[in-house]
């Protein structure tokens, strides 16, 4: 029996010779434009439209892609990585040949024939869109290009908008920069832009960052069956998304097969056999930021660091872009054998859920090289798990604490001060169990200290005769409240910025009762600060980044240590010795002892809200902090306190943070080089380190003098001198500008007659 031909309705064949005019009338355009001969172009409507077609902009920079920035621990390994989109450049050799291949069956078959415009494949697909319930696409790569570079280097939701208009002028403009592209570019630099530009779906741009995320292989590793999935999703990424749709996934697979073998890309058996198979995917999730990384708060760390830093951007926002689309590679400082050995001993002293906060850090000696951060609670949104975003880790400028007071861990500024000053350890005071002294017995940097009221203080540990060696061991208030009326609170309060801690209220902090830590500071400081005895005085500022290369693999910055010797030698050996004797039979610490030289100091604060312990060995400053803290982050005291499953009667830096302490330096102790502390040689010279005299001529008399302050000397008002200066401002000091004095020492300040 002989087939009818379906019945077309007159109504039908107006609507195809429509069409057909229609698409005449496009290519007509087109062609015009091209200044291609072209039968079919439509006179003066033609032209009049291939005229606005040329006055389009047809130029588009091709911007560098955005790329995703990794952050690598100090041996090399991923740690985070940092993302607008998920994308890893490749040059087309890094692209298996049969990706390449699978890509331009299905997408543009003749991307190596034609020009910008494929006319014959244009033609069909409009007329085959039109005249069928099928769709096919009429956009050659070099087009679809074209759009991609438009819409990936919009920045505006206007631009976004016009970049994904259905409209002629779009279409005509895009055809426009295709053909720019066509001109300027090869069919190889073209195709391997394409790659890496298309969006593969679930958060995966390019090809190789597709590669990685479904099959877990290399882009240049791809084989037949995952080419063809992969070529599959341009299309439409979200509805074929593997992940999500599988059913959906094989279907468009195949139909790249069958394209492929239909061109003979690949034979119709391999077609055949592949067909039957399942995906074989081998999904590998990248996360974007720090949460869920082995060290969340350490990468949190490290990515405020370099917001903060000019040389990544004008300005924050600028500095964000670039870490996440500039594919940088951040080499930091951390050691993951040392983070998990922090995190296995915050996590035993402190449960996330208690009251309480548990924070460690770890610093290396002579580097400043930040090897480790950890606390107590995890980050995270679950706050009934006890998990935060909030780092109470590293000090305020890069974390969210407004930092913790020390305790007694500050009598180590003092002690150093005094031995600068030329105090030998054999200094002695009886230490009675209580005092009451007026303040203004204290020298400041300007004078006495400028209050008369008295500060009442009394001992945990006894009274008795301490020397500086008995009265550090014990942590004897009342002997350090009498070694500071020595050395004065200048020296002492600038030796500690000096070491890294970062001291910024004069006013509230250099006071008396700074030696009894007043102040308050992240165990991140005194790590650092307490690694500068390690180093044998020598300070280097923390780091948490070495070097970043840019997205060719070349160094963008380096970021060298950054180290001033800022005592002598000799007082740092001499603290060191000192400090031993914590660790040792007769100790606070004695039940810390490592198997390596260590040296360490305790600290409990008032009303035992927090305590500390900051220990060492030559090659590794580890300072451990417990706080009271409620719900809200309010301090409370530990006393009572249920904390890591123990309660606490009352707390002490050597019983409770100490085991902290000795928990992540005992796992890491074996590491650590056999390397002992310098032994003491004499005294220490009077004057200690010498310093400029900063030049501060011209300033006001109270500028000044907080400028000298602040490095540590005392300051003195001279004569008025006549100079070149305003009257009342500073003229000059005594000793001059750019000479040299220790630390402690008076500085002169002349003011100007004018």
């Amino acid at each position: 029996m002989s087939r009818r031909r379906p019945h077309l309705s007159f109504g039908r064949v107006l609507s195809h010779l429509g069409v057909v005019i229609a698409v005449s009338a496009v290519l007509g355009v087109l062609v015009a434009a091209l200044a291609v001969p072209f039968v079919g172009a439509l006179g003066y409507g033609a032209t009049a439209t291939a005229t606005s077609m040329q006055n389009l902009p047809s130029e588009l920079k091709a911007a560098p892609l955005a790329q995703r920035t990794r952050v690598m621990d100090r041996d090399g390994r991923l740690l985070a990585t940092f993302y607008d989109e998920n994308r890893v450049n490749v040059t087309l050799d890094k692209v298996a040949p049969v990706m390449r291949r699978a890509i331009i069956a299905i997408e543009d078959y003749r991307f190596y024939e034609h020009g910008a415009l494929d006319l014959k494949g244009t033609l069909r697909a409009f007329v085959s869109n039109q005249t069928s319930s099928g769709t096919q696409g009429g956009s050659s790569i070099t087009q679809q290009m074209a759009k991609m570079t438009l819409l990936a280097q919009a920045r505006t939701e206007a631009e976004r908008r016009a970049a994904t208009a259905n409209t002629y002028q779009r279409k005509i403009q895009e055809l426009r920069h295709a053909i720019a592209f066509e001109q300027n570019y090869s069919k190889d630099w073209i195709l391997e832009r394409y790659l890496n530009l298309a969006y593969f779906g679930d958060g995966a741009y390019g090809i190789q960052a597709a590669s990685r995320h479904y099959f877990s292989v290399n882009a240049s590793e791809l084989n037949v069956q995952q080419a063809a999935t992969l070529a599959g999703l341009v299309k439409n990424p979200t509805g074929f998304d593997p992940t999500r749709f599988k059913d959906r996934a094989v279907a468009r697979r195949n139909i790249v097969l069958n394209r492929m073998a239909e061109l003979n890309v690949i034979d119709h058996a391999t077609a055949s056999r592949l067909t039957r198979l399942p995906l074989g995917l081998k999904v590998s999730a990248t996360r974007n930021g720090c949460l869920g990384t082995q060290a969340a708060f350490f990468c949190d760390y490290v990515r405020r660091y370099l917001l903060a830093d000019p040389a990544l951007g004008k300005t924050v926002a600028d500095r964000s872009q670039l870490l996440t689309s500039g594919g940088l590679t951040i080499k930091t400082t951390l050691n993951l054998a040392y983070q998990r050995a922090a995190d296995a001993a915050t996590a035993t002293a402190v449960s996330p859920r208690d009251e309480a906060i548990g924070a460690l850090a770890m610093v290396q000696p002579g580097t400043g090289d930040v090897l480790a951060i950890s606390q107590s609670r995890p980050m995270g949104r679950e706050r009934k798990k006890g998990q935060t975003f909030l780092n109470y880790v590293v000090d305020s400028k890069y974390g969210d604490s407004n930092g913790f007071q020390a305790g007694s861990t500050f009598k180590v500024f003092v002690l150093a001060s005094a031995l600068e000053q030329g105090l030998p350890t054999s200094t002695r005071f009886n230490s009675p169990q209580t005092m009451s002294i007026p303040q203004n017995q204290f020298q400041s940097c300007e004078g006495a200290y400028p209050v008369s009221s008295s500060w009442n203080l009394g001992n945990s540990t006894g009274a008795g005769s301490f020397d500086m060696i008995t009265g550090t061991r014990k942590s004897v208030n009342t002997y350090y409240a009498q070694l500071e009326k020595k050395t004065g609170l200048c020296q002492p309060y600038a030796l500690a910025k000096a070491m890294g801690v970062d001291l910024t209220s004069p006013g509230t902090e250099r006071v008396p009762s700074f030696v009894l830590g007043v102040a308050a500071v992240s165990p991140l400081e005194m790590a650092g600060a307490y690694a500068t005895f390690a180093a044998r005085g020598r300070h280097c500022e923390n780091r948490p980044v070495s070097q970043i290369l840019n997205s060719d693999g070349k160094i963008f910055k380096n970021f060298p240590r950054a180290c001033e010797q800022v005592m002598q030698e000799s007082t740092a050996d001499t603290v060191n010795s000192i400090l031993r004797g914590v660790l040792e039979p007769g100790g606070f610490g004695q039940a810390l002892a490592l198997n390596k030289p260590a040296a360490g100091k305790t600290g409990t604060i008032n009303s035992n809200m927090a305590v500390w312990f900051n220990g060492y060995t030559p090659t590794l400053a580890t300072a451990a902090m417990i706080a009271g803290a409620n719900s809200q982050g309010q301090p409370i005291t530990l006393n009572g306190r249920t904390v890591g499953g123990r309660t606490i009667g009352q707390a002490f830096g050597s019983t409770v943070a100490g085991p902290m302490w000795a928990q992540a330096m005992r796992a890491v102790q074996d590491d650590l080089p056999n390397a002992d502390f310098a032994a003491p040689q004499g005294q220490t010279s009077p004057g200690g380190i010498q310093l400029p005299i900063p030049d501060v001529s011209g300033m006001s008399t109270r500028r000044a003098a907080q400028v000298l302050a602040n490095d540590g000397f005392y300051v003195s008002a001279g004569e008025r001198r006549s100079s070149n200066q305003p009257n009342g401002s500073v003229a000059e000091t005594s000793p001059a500008a750019g000479e040299s004095a220790a630390r402690g020492s008076t500085v002169i300040l002349h003011p100007s007659s004018g």
